[in-house]
């Protein structure tokens, strides 16, 4: 059966390396001398270059693995407004500026028009 190295993470075929269990019963696999050394001076396997944690860690070699992932680009989706439709938006979209300033003015000048007569109508009732 194929273990894993403790320290380096490499593999560890039948018949190579060694097994070490420590007194609180942890059985550690190590692929050679070098990495049982490495433990035993309790050196950290994620700041040594040539272990599986340091390549993980600095992001060494993963491009083969997996590619990178492609964000999605937003589609735009047009929806209508309440209270009004699609077609009445694309139709107002499409109105030249001259053509909807023109409805602007009227709007204002009727809007004048409203504002005058009420007031006309309070004077003629305070009067």
């Amino acid at each position: 059966k194929l273990e894993l190295c403790s320290y380096s993470g490499l593999k560890v075929y039948p018949g190579h390396g060694k097994r070490v269990v420590r007194a609180d019963g942890k059985a550690l696999h190590f692929l050679n001398a070098k990495c049982e050394r490495s433990m035993k001076m309790r050196r950290n396997p994620r700041k040594v270059n040539w272990t599986v944690l340091y390549r993980r860690k600095h992001k060494k070699g993963a491009i083969e693995e997996a590619s990178k992932k492609r964000t999605k680009r937003t589609t735009k989706f047009s929806r209508a407004i309440a209270g009004a439709s699609m077609t009445d938006i694309m139709r107002m979209r499409n109105q030249k500026p001259e053509f909807r300033k023109a409805q602007r003015d009227q709007a204002i000048r009727a809007a004048k028009e409203a504002n005058k007569s009420k007031e006309s109508e309070k004077k003629v009732k305070k009067q």
